[in-house]
């Protein structure tokens, strides 16, 4: 499907955030995740765990059901699972056969995150879950911050597109965190297996609009270093370094501040995706008022991608080959190897 080959929605051996590890205790959490139904719940011992949401008897929702103990009991006729998958009642049988069981997903608690592995269990190693040092949540002196959840009408490459190519900040949210050197200012790229990014140092730029409201800098004019680290399949680590301008008569080129925002995309399903977005920032910074700041911004980023979805629903899927500019080499190349992951993944399932 767009923007991939007829077919291909997203790789299934690769981790993803489910939830904020903070939404998840004593009641059942429920996600559908690349297509498959999800329940989640913190165990007794503070664990965190992660069923298949669908009861095998009838394919009522679990997430639906009662949590007693360490057992989710079916809100329908009673079949009870306990956190290991396996059936230990069936309320209108003595004998429990052994074969009755739900799949269990690997579910890891890092950093502000539940991350989830729905493809291979055997391939689900958490060191492909990138670290919080590199993401910036160990060693810089940032404290992290969990912003905004939302559940968006559209498929998820959309989002990464967004987020794949920065210089709609100048555009889409002009009035708010963009001038037009996002757009103008030329990019660094990096690519690795499993990874793009994109980065503008950006000079003697006047303050965005919401931050001059704000009165967050104190200078009219900033150097701003920002780009976004990609994660593949689907989280986004963003990163914004302010310094004085180098002609700045008090403080050349002194630090300001820094800090990183992290966009958490999961495909739900192909039309539809969860959005988890937080933030790192140090002691200065009002937190609840960034929040107040940024909700817009990440609304505007929602209604464009949903406003896309509407414009693809009309052709069926199959929409005209897109017109791509310079500002796209992030976004082709996170494309391309998503398809790779995708084609590998189907390759070994022949």
């Amino acid at each position: 499907m767009y923007p991939f080959r007829k077919g291909s929605f997203a790789p299934r051996n690769a981790w993803y955030v489910a939830a904020f590890a903070k939404d998840v205790g004593r009641e059942l959490v429920s996600r559908t995740i690349l297509n498959t139904p999800v329940v989640m719940f913190r165990k007794e011992d503070g664990e965190a765990v992660a069923l298949d949401g669908r009861c095998p008897h009838r394919h009522f929702p679990l997430g639906k059901s009662c949590l007693k103990g360490d057992t989710i009991v079916c809100g329908y006729h009673g079949i009870a699972f306990g956190a290991d998958g396996r059936c230990v009642d069936v309320p209108s049988q003595a004998h429990v056969p052994k074969a009755i069981r739900v799949p269990v997903y690997p579910l890891v608690e890092h950093g502000m995150w539940l991350w989830i592995w729905v493809g291979d269990a055997e391939k689900a190693d958490p060191a492909l879950i990138p670290s919080l040092a590199e993401i910036g949540l160990e060693g810089q002196g940032l404290t992290g911050h969990e912003m905004f959840f939302h559940e968006v009408a559209c498929r998820y490459q959309l989002l990464n597109d967004n987020l794949f190519d920065l210089s709609h900040l100048a555009f889409l949210h002009g009035t708010s965190i963009g001038t037009l050197e996002n757009a103008s200012t030329p990019e660094e790229l990096v690519k690795r297996p499993g990874f793009v990014s994109s980065m503008r140092h950006i000079r003697n730029a006047p303050i965005p609009p919401v931050m001059h409201k704000l009165g967050v800098y104190p200078t009219d004019r900033i150097d701003r270093s920002m780009g976004m680290e990609s994660y593949l399949p689907a989280f986004h680590s963003g990163i914004t370094l302010v310094r004085y301008p180098e002609d700045h008569p008090q403080a050349p080129g002194e630090y300001i501040s820094t800090n990183r925002v992290y966009h958490a995309i999961t495909p739900s399903t192909p039309r539809s995706s969860y959005y988890h977005f937080a933030v790192a920032v140090d002691e200065t910074v009002d937190v609840e008022q960034m929040a107040r700041s940024l909700a817009p911004v990440i609304d505007e980023d929602i209604f464009a991608s949903v406003e896309i979805e509407k414009i693809l629903d009309l052709y069926d899927g199959e929409p005209p080959a897109e017109l791509m500019v310079k500002s796209d080499q992030n976004a082709v190349e996170g494309r391309r190897m998503l398809q790779a992951m995708m084609d590998a993944e189907a390759k070994f399932a022949e």
